[in-house]
């Protein structure tokens, strides 16, 4: 991508978030939060109204493209098997940290990722609050975009012993035996936190303020940029059996550490 696109893709979530994600802020009714697959999955007007309009500012940047969003995949109007087809798409996630957005809690962002055959070509994280955007390509880094367009070099954490690693761990998802298993594993490591929201706890990973994140269920909308934003920060990703993140994987977990070592080491603390 060419830093007029990035810009323009940048300045296309900021505008969104201002007019259709904040105005909603605090603001709920009570016929405008409703449940998707269950207590855990809530929707919001502002997700549906953010998504629609990411899709149309995105169709308008890349005419050539094709979008999908969680909303849409989620009412059967997309599907996921588009990732591994040829051609570019884009996947988004209008509001991630949808419970905490309808709870009144400021800890939600905007994501957006570039795919083509199943590989992530770019990874755009928003924060409406801070107005920041954490951006990644492959090969070029990753970087926290400050309002002013302003860059940021990301990098991981240093690597630490397993007694010493600090991280977000999502067991919310899991089945038995392994929710149980690793359950019972966590006080190998210093500290355990969920924030109820990967864009979050994506950036403060990239940006080496934790160690470590474990999750579940992988929707691509809540990771594919991410991961591409942690590993070009220099981090280690992979599913629970070791094998490389692909967007259209959305079982198998997925593990993030500084580096291959420490994955290995964190792998046996708790999944082995």
């Amino acid at each position: 991508m060419t830093e007029t696109e990035i810009a323009a893709v940048i300045a296309l979530l900021r505008r969104v978030a201002q007019t259709e994600i904040l105005p909603h802020f605090k603001k709920l009714g009570p016929g405008d939060v409703s449940l998707k697959s269950g207590p855990l999955d809530p929707v919001t007007v502002a997700d549906v109204a953010a998504e629609r309009a990411l899709n149309a500012g995105l169709r308008a940047l890349f005419p050539g493209d094709d979008v999908i969003g969680e909303e849409a995949v989620s009412a059967g109007e997309a599907r996921l098997e588009r990732l591994a087809e040829p051609g570019r798409v884009w996947v988004l996630d209008p509001i991630d940290g949808t419970a905490n957005f309808a709870a009144e809690l400021p800890l939600f962002g905007v994501m957006a990722a570039l795919v083509e055959a199943d590989k992530v070509l770019a990874g755009f994280i928003y924060d409406p609050f801070g107005d920041d955007c954490a951006l990644a390509l492959p090969g070029q880094g990753a970087w926290m975009v400050a309002a002013d367009g302003s860059k940021r070099r990301l990098r991981v954490a240093a690597p630490v012993p397993v007694s010493q690693m600090v991280g977000s761990m999502s067991w919310r998802y899991m089945e038995e035996p392994l929710r149980s298993h690793v359950l019972h594993r966590l006080d190998n490591m210093a500290a355990v936190t969920d924030y109820r929201c990967a864009a979050h706890q994506y950036r403060m990973l990239a940006a080496g303020y934790c160690h470590v994140q474990m999750f579940r269920r992988l929707l691509p909308w809540d990771h594919a940029a991410g991961v591409l934003l942690h590993r070009e920060a220099g981090g280690y990703a992979r599913h629970f059996d070791g094998t490389e993140y692909r967007p259209t994987h959305v079982t198998g977990g997925l593990l993030l550490t500084p580096d291959a070592a420490s994955w290995e080491d964190l792998a046996d603390a708790l999944l082995r």
